[in-house]
């Protein structure tokens, strides 16, 4: 049949076009997940000790905004003992000496919200006793305007009695005993302050940690910066300091940074040395151990002459590459913990890299500890020869942003979807439904 341009394509033709796009489509998106399922490298390993590793694992849970199915639970080796999962969000947790757990959460369907409409969120911490049965037996928290950028990430009580909190909400840390605040150092003393820091993610203060009895460790995220805040004195040191404002862009993404006081500058570390990063661990006076987080590896930086440069670092373990780490701890015998959050597992490595233990979380960890220890100050370092697991991926533009929104809806996405994987999903889809135009066209 023709229609005078020349031959008109038969129902037969379209159907045949129709029907190939459908089925190429499908092979497409069944070849690629079934192939990168089966070829992907093991997260969990089976703990092969006489006496299994313990672990405690604080899990920021899932769902939209990863604050759904918190949890706090304790591994013996790749066995939970115990479980208390009664909170949307848990962060960081600690064993104290009587044996209850102290751990920093978030939590919706509050009707004390202070200047906020009922119900709210609050954060804060809570004590946990896991015996006989993990319950809830006290808890601090102050109401935040939103659960998204607000939450109390760190915790740890001190030898006063007082326990030591940060504050994302109001960008500051602060302690408090008997429900009361005794001290607080206020971010806005030593950086750019937006006029209310409850309305924007400007700094995400995201650890503390007593390294002496008057100094803290404080991890200031958006910064790239660590700093060490002394109380009576304030801000004593900056570990990556800024030296260049080449690097203002990078702490200044999505509004966080702003040279609120109009002077050219903020201070924003080098993002080659910690980007984004998380919990860090005072080794001694001259090392720390840093997840850092936007980065993907671990770092361990040493103080030489006045600079901290990166000494040792990690950056895949037992062929997975680290995807968004938010915790590492120097383990009494010279093994590194590492809490790899978005690839959904704790791992154990040795100073060369070689995985000791693994264990496949069922949702996004946030912090672990190993028991009877925990997190240490001071610890084993390692020689500046270090390990080379240098990764050489980097983003794909497009892809790349695209593949963190998925999962940011989708935590339990399988941890090899990756890149390439996202790019041949949507040709398979394009084909799909290329084929069901040509399909139902007239």
């Amino acid at each position: 049949m023709t229609n005078g341009q020349g031959p008109v394509p038969s129902s037969a033709d379209a159907l045949s076009r129709g029907v190939l796009l459908i089925g190429a489509g499908v092979l497409l998106l069944v070849g690629t997940l079934t192939i990168s399922a089966v070829t992907a490298p093991a997260i969990g390993t089976s703990d092969h000790d006489a006496q299994p590793k313990r672990t405690l694992v604080g899990s920021q849970g899932g769902g939209t905004g990863w604050h759904q199915y918190g949890g706090v639970y304790l591994l013996n080796g790749s066995d939970i003992v115990w479980r208390e999962d009664s909170a949307d969000s848990y962060f960081d947790v600690t064993k104290t000496e009587n044996g209850t757990i102290l751990a920093g959460f978030m939590n919706g369907g509050y009707d004390a919200c202070g200047p906020y409409e009922s119900p709210c969120t609050r954060t804060g911490f809570r004590a946990i006793d896991p015996q006989p049965i993990p319950r809830v037996i006290g808890e601090y928290g102050i109401p935040v305007r939103t659960n998204k950028n607000s939450e109390v990430h760190d915790v740890e009580r001190l030898d006063s009695g007082e326990v030591l909190l940060t504050d994302m909400e109001n960008e500051r840390i602060f302690t408090v005993e008997d429900g009361e605040v005794t001290w607080q150092w206020n971010a806005s003393s030593f950086y750019d302050a937006p006029d209310d820091p409850t309305t924007t993610d400007w700094l995400h203060i995201n650890d503390v940690d007593a390294i002496s009895e008057q100094r803290y460790l404080v991890s200031v995220r958006n910064a790239n910066q660590l700093l060490v805040v002394e109380r009576g004195a304030g801000v004593v040191e900056v570990i990556n300091e800024d030296r260049s404002n080449e690097n203002d862009g990078n702490c200044r993404q999505s509004g966080q940074l702003r040279d609120t006081d109009g002077d050219g500058d903020v201070r924003c570390g080098d993002p080659s040395t910690l980007s984004h990063q998380h919990n860090p661990q005072w080794l001694g006076e001259n090392a720390v151990l840093v997840a850092d987080s936007e980065n993907g590896r671990v770092v361990e930086l040493h103080n030489r002459s006045g600079e901290w440069t990166v000494a040792w670092q990690l950056q895949e373990a037992g062929g997975v590459g680290l995807y968004w780490p938010r915790d590492a701890d120097r383990l009494p015998n010279g093994n590194t913990l590492v809490t790899d959050t978005l690839n959904r597992r704790v791992v154990e490595v040795n100073e060369s890299g070689a995985v000791v233990w693994s264990h496949e979380t069922e949702r996004i960890p946030y912090e672990a500890d190993r028991l009877p220890a925990g997190e240490s100050v001071g610890g084993p370092t390692y020689s500046d020869a270090g390990t080379d697991t240098r990764r050489t991926d980097s983003d794909i533009p497009l892809l790349s942003p695209l593949l963190v929104g998925i999962q940011a809806v989708y935590p339990s996405l399988p941890i090899w979807f990756d890149e390439p994987q996202l790019l041949l999903t949507l040709v398979s889809l394009g084909c799909v439904l290329s084929g069901m135009v040509a399909r139902f066209r007239e």
